[in-house]
């Protein structure tokens, strides 16, 4: 048994067949696994397609929904504080529904709960479109979060089954690229759809875009969790994996380093609108360009992490620089915050968020990957926990960004350093990267 748990990293180079196990699809057919590696090799484009957009629906329904809220505002007559619970709602939703379909996949296989969830997402959806108070709306908003959240947990529990090693970091790589751009283009959609019609219509495009997404998984997207590798057990079985999961240092250095990343992640989301639009002066559209370049530097060395680092360099070494430059980042954006080099223009600090955003590509796949590989027969819930910590650490780090006021940026760049310094006490000290037997090689090299 390995240090600190039960769940054995598996690499490609130590990928071996089950035997046992099969992988039926939508027509009753069954596909002998044989390898992982040459499974994922079969995976279709439409079938990674299909998982990016399984990930990307919930940030659609975010953040489409964003520049209708002052009309959602009047609309409904309600104070702006609470149609902004519409958000939290949807955000907790997302958090807690994937500790309850995680395991579910790992007992009845990922299609059923899957199929179920998107039913769920359609509905609460159109119940949003039509929703006559901002109470009912709310609690709308609760249900797609819990039903979206299907979508997120069994994308990384499918992709857990079909890869393993070098190909499942790159296949995470390839899924942030077709997941990251759904909150820089949402926004946009949302804004052009609210030129043609009111903030329900915004809902209705959402409530079109699940049905076609259930549609497309009900005839292309095979069980890839075999009946022999389900687990039998109620919740006492789910909560038993879970706790296993936890009591694997390793696994949960993993999950504490990616959430307290993501934390970083969630405080530039709250905090730079904010920061670059009222401290420094800069226009709306000016702010939606940055915003822009600092996503698509993250998908930028997403792909370089998929493409050129993994298989040559272990990932546990990527994700040690990965987070080291993010915090090389927010330390250069406190020092410039207090002022230290002076009254510093938009200039270096935009240069400084996107050196840090772009960092968020090798650390946020890695640590997937990472934790991943050592819950082969518990996917869901470890995609569950990964999912639930990285959103709860993230939504309590949003809010303290705003702690000091609206005159300064020090409170992003403080919230900021301090969870990367807190993930990169987490992977050092629990994951133990330089020991041959706990750290994941990333393919042996």
């Amino acid at each position: 048994m390995p240090e600190g748990g039960a769940f054995i990293p598996k690499t490609a180079e130590s990928s071996t067949p089950d035997a046992a196990s099969t992988a039926a699809v939508p027509d009753g057919k069954t596909i002998p696994p044989g390898n992982r590696t040459t499974s994922a090799r079969r995976t279709s484009l439409l079938v990674t397609l299909l998982l990016g957009g399984l990930t990307a629906t919930p940030p659609l329904a975010m953040d489409m929904y964003l520049p209708a809220l002052p009309e959602v505002t009047q609309s409904l007559h309600a104070p702006a504080a609470t149609v902004q619970l519409t958000l939290t709602a949807c955000l907790a939703g997302m958090a807690f529904g994937q500790l309850v379909v995680g395991p579910m996949s790992d007992r009845w296989g990922r299609r059923r709960p899957l199929l179920v969830g998107l039913a769920v997402y359609v509905v609460a959806t159109a119940l949003c479109a039509f929703a006559p108070t901002v109470e009912l709306l709310v609690a709308c908003r609760l249900a797609q979060g819990l039903a979206g959240a299907a979508g997120i947990v069994i994308a990384r529990a499918v992709a857990r089954d079909l890869y393993d090693g070098v190909t499942m970091a790159r296949f995470f790589s390839t899924l942030m690229l077709i997941s990251g751009v759904a909150p820089i283009v949402a926004p946009l959609i949302g804004g052009q759809i609210l030129r043609v019609t009111d903030w329900r219509g915004v809902f209705a495009v959402l409530t079109v875009v699940g049905v076609s997404l259930a549609v497309v998984v009900w005839a292309k997207l095979p069980e890839t969790l075999p009946p022999a590798e389900r687990h039998d057990g109620g919740v006492g079985e789910a909560l038993g994996s879970m706790r296993r999961l936890l009591a694997d240092r390793v696994f949960a250095g993993y999950m504490l380093a990616g959430g307290f990343g993501f934390a970083s992640l969630f405080a530039y989301v709250a905090a730079s609108p904010f920061v670059v639009q009222e401290i420094y002066g800069a226009s709306p559209q000016t702010f939606s360009l940055l915003f822009g370049l600092n996503s698509i530097g993250l998908m930028i060395m997403g792909q370089v992490n998929g493409k050129i680092l993994v298989g040559r360099v272990r990932l546990d070494k990527v994700l040690g620089v990965g987070l080291t430059v993010v915090i090389a980042a927010a330390t250069a954006l406190l020092l410039l915050s207090l002022g230290v080099f002076g009254e510093a223009g938009l200039a270096p600090m935009a240069a400084a968020l996107f050196v840090l955003m772009s960092a968020m590509g090798v650390i946020l796949p890695n640590t997937q990957t990472l934790p991943l590989m050592r819950a082969r027969h518990a996917a869901g819930s470890a995609s569950a926990l990964l999912g639930t910590t990285a959103f709860l650490i993230g939504a309590i780090a949003s809010p303290l960004v705003g702690i000091a006021g609206e005159d300064t940026a020090v409170p992003m760049a403080v919230v900021q350093l301090v969870a990367a310094l807190v993930a990169m006490g987490c992977f050092l000290g629990m994951c133990r990267p330089w020991n041959e037997r706990t750290g994941a090689k990333g393919g042996g090299i």
